[in-house]
């Protein structure tokens, strides 16, 4: 099968690559537009790519966007006989939709978060790439067999933008419950630790102003921030106006080795997601699922579908968005009350292995995808052949849609 996404792969998208790796009925060939510099390592003889460098690479790429067409990489793909194309994220899906159609293979689409929050006008303004979606996105939600949506959340807002209801699924992403576990060996220290791009979905800002209020109750309690981005300047400005210099790091991108590390040293994972003047929201939250299956507790928002990935009052503390006092007094009370951090560190391992376990998860998506299969044999003699919107020739484009950490 082909797994599609619009690059390959952001060392942000590590749930692609694991969920293709752990499928044990379907072999995972990885097709994009062309590969991300210093991305994701990937099995080269399964990696195929419509830009395979240089300037014929780049023209190339640049009709696959526009008029969705690559005939080398058709070629090849159909070499290998997919039984179908999972396409991550709308935009992949809308750019690989095209080419799915012609090869008459089933098409899944997995909706991630911006791609069905984000408003049309702020897109619109993002990329060449968003616009095509945009154009694609109504006969791209018709003609998918199957859309996964990573959490309720996600399959309330695929259906508002007009996808049909019984052919949208919550599917929710595994991790690896034996990389991601508990280590009672390192120990743990009052550090708040955040994880994420350093955006403005992310709410970091609110993260630290409740620090300098849980810093009143547990002044040994510290705040480290993992990642980069455009927001990196303002938030360093504005900890050093609101904490003490040895209350805070940055500590920049990281290796996932070093994620790992960083939260089984830390006492709470907290990311208070909010939802962007764009719209963007968090669809799920992975991040989360990964710091309860090594026994961190969370404090974080209840934005988008982060109230799926947490349980309440029995793994972590949510808070309503924009609240940094109730972030604040939501981290001095899993600081002070070790009997609830236990209970919660435990309880949290042991709801993700149960929930959100990357083979069990993964085994259901198989059988999704035999349900795929089945709903397109039903639909391919009854489907007209429309030109698709976006298909004529509107020049080349450049993007990078390239996260940081998830």
């Amino acid at each position: 099968m082909a797994v599609f996404n619009c690059l390959l792969l952001a060392r942000s998208e590590t749930f692609v690559r694991a969920q293709g790796e752990a499928l044990r009925k379907h072999r995972a060939v990885y097709v994009g537009s062309r590969r991300v510099r210093d991305g994701l390592e990937l099995p080269e003889e399964r990696t195929l790519c419509v830009n395979t460098g240089g300037v014929l690479g780049n023209i190339a790429e640049a009709a696959f966007k526009y008029t969705g067409r690559a005939p080398l990489l058709e070629r090849k793909l159909a070499a290998l006989r997919p039984a179908l194309v999972h396409a991550h994220f709308g935009l992949g899906g809308a750019l690989v939709l095209p080419a799915a159609r012609r090869m008459k293979l089933p098409l899944v689409v997995t909706f991630h978060g911006a791609d069905a929050t984000v408003h049309d006008e702020a897109a619109r303004r993002m990329s060449h790439t968003h616009r095509i979606y945009l154009r694609r996105r109504a006969q791209l939600l018709r003609e998918a067999a199957l859309i996964i949506a990573v959490s309720r959340f996600m399959r309330e807002r695929v259906i508002a933008l007009g996808a049909a209801p019984e052919k949208v699924v919550v599917h929710y992403i595994g991790i690896d419950t034996e990389v991601f576990a508990p280590d009672e060996r390192v120990a743990r220290e009052p550090v708040v630790l955040f994880v994420g791009r350093l955006v403005e979905k992310k709410g970091c800002d609110d993260l630290i102003r409740a620090m300098r209020d849980a810093r009143i109750g547990v002044p040994e309690a510290k705040l480290r921030i993992v990642g980069d981005g455009e927001e990196r300047a303002r938030l360093q400005r504005l900890a050093g106006e609101l904490l003490p210099r040895d209350a805070y790091e940055f500590v920049g991108m990281q290796t996932q080795e070093q994620v790992r590390q960083h939260i089984r040293r830390a006492s709470i994972f907290c990311s208070p997601s909010i939802t962007a003047a764009s719209g963007d929201a968090e669809g799920f939250g992975l991040v989360f699922t990964e710091a309860q299956a090594m026994g961190t507790p969370v404090v974080s928002t209840r934005s988008g579908g982060i109230a799926e990935a947490v349980d309440h009052g029995r793994t972590g503390l949510l808070v309503g968005e924009r609240s940094p006092e109730d972030l604040g007094r939501a981290i001095v009370q899993l600081l002070r009350d070790q009997g609830m951090w236990r209970a919660f560190s435990e309880t949290g391992a042991r709801w993700v292995r149960e929930k959100f376990d990357l083979m069990k998860q993964t085994a259901e998506l198989e059988e999704l995808y035999l349900r795929a299969v089945g709903a397109h044999k039903e639909t391919t003699l009854t489907l007209p052949s429309p030109g698709l919107p976006g298909e004529g020739n509107e020049g080349n484009s450049e993007e990078s849609l390239a996260g940081v950490v998830h």
